[in-house]
C-alpha cells in the first residue's frame, strides 16, 4: 500500500479562478449567486407548468419573478438571495426554492452549504489529511481489488498495489500532484486512460464544486481551482457550469496500456468517522475479459505498475 505522508503544499500566491476566486478563499456570495442563476437558466416555463407569454425572452430559462412565484416568496426576497445575500434565510425557504428549481439531493445540499455555511475552525481545511491505520491495513488486504482513499479536493491519500497497477504508480508523483483533478486535466496519459474522458472530467469538477460549498475558506482548494483555470480551458468551461455531484457508484471504461480495454464497476463508501474521506473500490464482472485482465495485472504485481508507467 502507498500513501501520501508529506504535508500539503501552501497555495501559490496570485492564483485566481474565473468567478472571483482568490488563493485565500472562494467568494461564497458569488458562488451562491452563480449557482442559483445557472439552475434557474436551465428551466423553461413549460418545464414547471407555467404559461409562456411571448416568443422572445431576454434571459434563458425562468425569470426571477417566475421562480419566486413557484417558491412562494416575494420577488425582492428571491432577488436578494440570488445576489448572494443568504443571511437569515430559513431552511424552509431554501427547501421551497430547491423544489422550484428541481434540484437533486446533491444540488440541494450544495445550496444549503452556500446559503447557510457552518462555522469551521480557522484554516481547518489546510491541515494535512490523515488516514486511520486500520483502514490502510484493510486496503492492503483487498487482493485483486483496486482500492484507494480520497480526501478533500479529490486528493489521493492511500492506495493499494492493484490501484497502482490500474491507474499508474502514484508513489512516483510529488505529494501535491496526487490529485484527481490535476491528473485528469493536466496529464495526457489520463486522457488516454479513460474511454469517456469528458464524463470523468465533468465528474471531477462536480466533486470539487461540492467541496467548494462545504469549505469556501479552504486556501488549497482555491489555489487548485486557480491553477487549473489558468492551465486548462476545459476545466474553466466545466467550472463555469456550477454542476455538483456526490461520489456514488457506476461503471468506468478504460484503455489500459498493458491489458487493453477494461470495464470496471466502482463503489464509493463514505467513512462514518470522517465524512471528507471516501473509500473507492473497483471490480470487474466475474468471468468477463476485464476480470481476466485484472487477474493478469495482479500476477504481474509491481512489474505491471512499472511497465504501465513506462509505456507511452
Amino acid at each position: 500500500m502507498d500513501e501520501q505522508p508529506e504535508a500539503a503544499q501552501e497555495p501559490q500566491a496570485g492564483l485566481t479562478g474565473q468567478t472571483g476566486q482568490t488563493a485565500g478563499a472562494l467568494d461564497r456570495r458569488a458562488e451562491l449567486s452563480e449557482f442559483l442563476r445557472t439552475r434557474r437558466a436551465r428551466l423553461q416555463p413549460e418545464d414547471v407548468g407555467l404559461p409562456t407569454f411571448g416568443r422572445h425572452r431576454r434571459v434563458p430559462g425562468l425569470r426571477r419573478e417566475e421562480l419566486a412565484q413557484l417558491a412562494g416568496v416575494s420577488v425582492a426576497y428571491y432577488t436578494r438571495l440570488e445576489q448572494g445575500n443568504g443571511r437569515n434565510v430559513s431552511a424552509e425557504v431554501l427547501d421551497s426554492i430547491a423544489r422550484a428549481l428541481r434540484l437533486n439531493d446533491a444540488e440541494h445540499a450544495h445550496l444549503t452549504h452556500l446559503a447557510k455555511p457552518k462555522a469551521h475552525k480557522k484554516k481547518r481545511s489546510a491541515r494535512p489529511q490523515q488516514v486511520r491505520g486500520a483502514l490502510r491495513q484493510l486496503i492492503d488486504t483487498l487482493d485483486g481489488v483496486p482500492a484507494y482513499v480520497t480526501g478533500r479536493r479529490s486528493d489521493i491519500l492511500v492506495w493499494n498495489r492493484m490501484a497502482a497497477a490500474v491507474f499508474g504508480d502514484w508513489s512516483a508523483l510529488p505529494a501535491q500532484e496526487r490529485n484527481w483533478a490535476r491528473m485528469v486535466f493536466l496529464r495526457p496519459d489520463y486522457r488516454d486512460l479513460y474511454v469517456d474522458w469528458d464524463q470523468k472530467a465533468a465528474d471531477i469538477v462536480s466533486y470539487l464544486r461540492m467541496d467548494a460549498g462545504c469549505h469556501p475558506d479552504d486556501p488549497l482548494l482555491s489555489a487548485l481551482v486557480g491553477e487549473l483555470s489558468v492551465k486548462s480551458e476545459e476545466f474553466r468551461r466545466l467550472w463555469a457550469t456550477h454542476d455538483v455531484k456526490e461520489k456514488s457508484h457506476g461503471v468506468k471504461r478504460m484503455h489500459h496500456p498493458l491489458v487493453g480495454e477494461l470495464t470496471l464497476s466502482f463503489e464509493t463508501f463514505h467513512l462514518p468517522d470522517d465524512h471528507e474521506q471516501t473509500l473507492i473500490t473497483y471490480h470487474a464482472e466475474p468471468g468477463s475479459p476485464s476480470a481476466d485482465a485484472l487477474r493478469l495485472l495482479a500476477s504481474w504485481g509491481t512489474d505491471a505498475t512499472r511497465a504501465s508507467t513506462a509505456t507511452p
